[in-house]
């Protein structure tokens, strides 16, 4: 009998409402849909692409800022669509919650962006029109120009992010779990009474940086809390990720180092009294689908025939100094200083195991990372390799919009189910009861204790 997993992975598309996202220069092909990325009728093609093939979740990145140095040119970026123009996802999720029924809908919202109190009424609203389908990718941006562009004079320090991101979460724990008693929501005809004014509280935050009284104006949501992803993977990324995540999104350069983090996040949050399994991991793969090795291989070469070596370099930042002037070519990445996603350097360093990468090696080492070349049947001894390695999920990384996610669905994902490496069928109910089996956090989660706490308030 052939080897099968205790349970299948999980799989999200990972996409950004911009027309260059991660493999840049794929814009350029006649094929590629993403050049038209205002129009809504793509993403609604590729959320159907992506039920039809029982993708878990469409997972979108966001930015708000340009890569680069606060005041430098941004003359790369403009020409090669990196991110610019894009729109704000969260407002396309509205379109695409009713124009499917099972598939989740992730979003990345930073602490920078919005006010917690906006932003929670926001979430609410979203998990409502999707009847619980909604998930929050926590960041606290990478970009100077973002911080900038709200206000600030700099990027905080890598740490104070983090500490802001923690007052952020505890804001909007308060008014999603604490805010309203269950039964708060009468709608009685009969006597008039829409909500219990007696089971509504405010919640009174005052913290260093944020002052919210409530209470939430948004009635309780089917996940209340929306399923919470987290993407850092430095010191200070994973310590708030063993603390709130239930879902970390990882870059790792290979099985082995994986393996690796998501002990060490797993161990952490253990000791924070949850549970390993609470939390999921899932690795970002790019995909090159052939019926042969060779055909595979072929297809990779035309691949890589529109990729964008200035697109890749200005995207992650390493290949310039803090003033904006160019690293010197044989520079070390361990020389190279950061303020941005530390965690992402470090893992592209250990990209080369028997050596010192260096910056002249960044352009195609960016373009090559987590890369799986083959046919389907490859494709599934690599995926089988990475849940080996603990991996729970596996986020997509597209080349173009819409076939990326077409190939994976006709021809990867028939093959996984075979395997017992992908679900054969939608559960029931809300995103997290697809994923973890209940609607609510369990009580595990530091946002529990918010239930029921301030039934004193006024």
């Amino acid at each position: 009998m052939p080897h099968r997993p205790p349970r299948p992975l999980r799989f999200n598309a990972f996409v950004m409402n911009t027309a260059s996202h991660i493999q840049h220069g794929q814009w350029r092909h006649p094929d590629a849909r993403q050049i038209d990325f205002n129009d809504v009728g793509l993403w609604i093609d590729v959320v159907r692409t992506l039920e039809r093939g029982l993708f878990d979740a469409a997972f979108f990145a966001d930015v708000t800022g340009l890569y680069g140095p606060a005041l430098g040119s941004f003359d790369v970026n403009a020409r090669e669509g990196l991110q610019i123009p894009s729109n704000d996802p969260s407002v396309l999720l509205s379109a695409l919650a009713v124009n499917t029924e099972h598939l989740g809908l992730a979003f990345t919202s930073s602490v920078l962006q919005e006010h917690p109190f906006n932003f929670a009424r926001k979430i609410s609203t979203l998990d409502h029109l999707s009847k619980g389908r909604i998930a929050w990718n926590i960041v606290t941006s990478t970009q100077e120009n973002a911080a900038r562009n709200f206000g600030l004079d700099a990027l905080p320090e890598h740490g104070a992010r983090y500490a802001w991101a923690a007052e952020y979460a505890d804001v909007v724990y308060k008014l999603w779990e604490g805010s309203w008693d269950d039964g708060a929501l009468v709608r009685d005809r009969a006597t008039g009474v829409y909500a219990d004014a007696s089971k509504i509280h405010r919640i009174d935050h005052r913290g260093p940086r944020y002052s919210v009284d409530g209470p939430h104006l948004s009635s309780p949501s089917p996940q209340r809390t929306p399923v919470l992803f987290q993407a850092g993977a430095s010191e200070a990324g994973r310590a708030f990720a063993a603390a709130n995540a239930e879902a970390v999104f990882i870059a790792a350069p290979n099985p082995a180092v994986a393996a690796e983090g998501i002990a060490a996040t797993r161990a952490a949050a253990v000791a924070l009294g949850r549970r390993a399994e609470d939390i999921l991991f899932f690795q970002a793969l790019s995909f090159v689908v052939g019926s042969t090795e060779a055909e595979a291989r072929r297809n990779e070469a035309e691949l890589d025939s529109y990729a964008s070596p200035d697109g890749f370099l200005a995207h992650m930042n390493y290949g310039l100094k803090p003033d904006g002037s160019a690293y010197p070519p044989d520079t070390p990445l361990s020389q190279v200083e950061t303020n941005s996603s530390k965690g992402i350097l470090e893992w592209l360093r250990r990209s080369f195991p028997d050596r010192e990468p260096v910056v002249a090696d960044l352009a195609d080492l960016l373009g090559r990372r987590a890369r799986v070349v083959g046919t389907p049947e490859q494709i599934a001894d690599r995926l089988q390799e990475w849940q080996d390695a603990g991996v729970d999920g596996i986020n997509v990384v597209n080349w173009r919009l819409p076939q990326s996610y077409d190939e994976f669905a006709d021809h990867v994902m028939p093959v996984l189910r075979a395997r017992g490496l992908a679900q054969y069928q939608y559960a029931p109910g809300t995103l997290r009861r697809k994923l973890f089996g209940t609607d609510l956090l369990n009580d595990r989660h530091p946002a529990a204790r918010y239930r029921g706490a301030f039934k004193d308030q006024p």
